[in-house]
């Protein structure tokens, strides 16, 4: 299978979770593209990436998994996925932010301007538009029962998809070994059954 992974606020393709997932399935890919910053830059740059690659999956995490909603036609994990970034988390505040990991252009800073949160805010009043009933049954959305840095994600997911599509697992807002061994890679074995 060839999975994207799509990684959260302030973090990269060096994330720690794409790290894992390549070493759990040593026999799919596993690619990670850097998010830009700006949604306006942002969302173009996804749809085109995920249309090049052509995954079996996306997994995205937190603002990832608010992106990889938004990646109609394909089958997509959102794992506590961030659906109001402009309004809920911590560090969508304006001012200069360190990466918390490497990017493929070096960048070790990035700025957030009052512009930026507002083009969150404008995009995310749209994110939810042009669902098909096909996109209703191949999206996921996982819940961590103790994540205190998204707490409304199955709420809003509900209003928008089937609430059976939720899966809630005994975990925080980021995921580690044991939380993608026990909620993640059970249901990438459903997907690749689906795919035959």
């Amino acid at each position: 299978m060839k999975i994207i992974y799509f990684h959260g606020f302030g973090s990269s393709h060096a994330s720690g979770t794409v790290e894992n997932l390549r070493n759990m399935l040593p026999d799919d890919e596993v690619v990670a593209p850097d998010i830009p910053i700006d949604p306006v830059e942002a969302l173009p740059y996804l749809l085109s990436y995920v249309d090049e690659q052509k995954p079996d999956l996306i997994i995205g995490t937190s603002m990832g998994g608010m992106y990889a909603q938004q990646m109609r036609g394909y089958r997509r994990f959102l794992v506590n996925p961030a659906f109001n970034m402009s309004t809920m988390s911590k560090g969508m505040k304006t001012g200069e932010h360190k990466f918390y990991n490497g990017r493929y252009d070096g960048a070790k800073t990035f700025k957030i301007t009052k512009d930026i949160i507002q083009h969150h805010n404008q995009m995310e009043r749209q994110q939810f538009k042009g669902i098909t009933p096909e996109d209703k049954e191949n999206v996921w959305c996982f819940v961590g029962l103790h994540d205190t840095t998204v707490t409304n994600a199955e709420a809003v997911f509900k209003k928008n998809y089937p609430a059976d599509r939720v899966i809630r697992f005994d975990g925080e807002h980021q995921l580690n070994d044991k939380v993608i061994k026990k909620a993640i890679l059970p249901m990438i074995e459903e997907v690749r059954a689906m795919l035959g």
